[in-house]
């Protein structure tokens, strides 16, 4: 359990030293990092469904079998990560900030981002505490996802007023709610691993909302072929990864 604990508290620390990243794109030209992240977005597409369909819910139905309450969970996240958009108004974007791309309420962007990176937290150690190797690939998908996420809720905040150095803290605050979120599921799931029933479908269900809502719809935003491409070569290695992490022991 100990292990757990470590593995779990790492990870989200890592997660949370992600949002540091947007510094180290003030020097790249906006139209540049565009062609940059949207490969990013397709990687973290293929990871987050790769992550949901062959380590999350395989794992959760190789215990319990694929019954109508593991449908339901499913189900429930997917509902949960609309329902958590729509009454926050938060649009989880994945492009900088520009004159043309404008974010008009930071402080709402903090909201909404401190709630995703709650349920990170929650996710990454209900991961860990099924198994190490489960966790691991969780973590992945989710550090692959953040990177394109944490460059633009950067810029919003920049955009919005923020210094440098202001928006930097902020996003490393807010990245914080994963330990929150992870120390509280390690506490409870300790005690009762009944929730873990819930929690992994739940996960899973986030992954699927979070590629098929917010992220493939964006890649289609850039129809070029040489682009379109590209993006689908990233997408299949964001899976071929997850394939990847099953044959590595821990």
């Amino acid at each position: 359990m100990l292990n757990v604990w470590l593995y779990s508290l790492i990870s989200v620390f890592i997660i949370s030293i992600v949002s540091l990243i947007g510094v180290f794109t003030l020097s790249i030209k906006p139209d540049k990092l565009k062609k940059v992240l949207i490969y990013f977005i397709a990687f973290s597409a293929g990871a987050l469904i790769g992550d949901a369909f062959i380590h999350l819910l395989p794992e959760v139905v190789k215990e319990n079998g694929f019954t109508i309450a593991i449908s339901i969970y499913l189900i429930t996240g997917i509902g949960f990560s609309l329902v958590t958009e729509k009454i926050i108004h938060w649009r989880h974007c994945h492009h900088p900030t520009t004159k043309e791309h404008v974010h008009p309420l930071t402080t709402m962007n903090l909201v909404g981002d401190s709630v995703h990176n709650f349920i990170d937290g929650i996710i990454i150690a209900a991961a860990y505490l099924v198994s190490i190797p489960l966790g691991i690939a969780t973590s992945i998908a989710v550090i692959f996802h953040e990177i394109p996420q944490e460059i633009s809720d950067f810029g919003v905040l920049v955009y919005g007023g923020y210094t440098k150095r202001k928006a930097l803290l902020a996003n490393f605050l807010i990245a914080l709610t994963s330990v929150l979120g992870a120390i509280i599921t390690l506490i409870i799931g300790t005690s009762s691993k009944s929730i873990l029933i819930f929690l992994i479908p739940f996960a899973a269900g986030n992954f699927i909302y979070i590629a098929s809502s917010d992220l493939i719809p964006e890649l289609h935003k850039h129809p070029k072929f040489k682009t379109s491409l590209m993006q689908i070569i990233f997408f299949i290695l964001g899976i071929l990864v997850m394939i990847g992490l099953l044959f590595l022991e821990f």
